[in-house]
């Protein structure tokens, strides 16, 4: 049987022109979209980090709304998502 869990955590890290344009800014106003708590923070290698826990379908509705609101800025995208039964964070905030 194939269940879905009922909370997740997200986690991606973006690559290409995401630092100094705002992009960590933007992706907190699309956050507020969301019941998803968590963070995003750049990384010193030119990377940003975005952690996101909440249900399946509110982090996968999340990132597809980054993707459409900041895909311009990113080359390349990678992310893990696993099953999270206690949450970390609380609220969504910008490192």
């Amino acid at each position: 049987m194939n269940v879905t869990p009922a909370c997740v955590r997200l986690e991606a890290w973006f690559e290409g022109h995401v630092q100094g344009v705002g992009f960590r800014y933007h992706t907190c106003k699309i956050a507020r979209e969301f019941e998803v708590t968590g963070l995003v923070e750049n990384l010193d290698d030119g990377r940003v980090h975005l952690i996101a826990e909440g249900a399946p379908a509110q982090t996968d509705g999340f990132l597809a709304e980054i993707h459409n609101e900041l895909g311009h800025f990113v080359k390349r995208v990678n992310s893990d998502v696993r099953p999270l039964f206690k949450p970390e964070h609380r609220g969504f905030s910008l490192r």
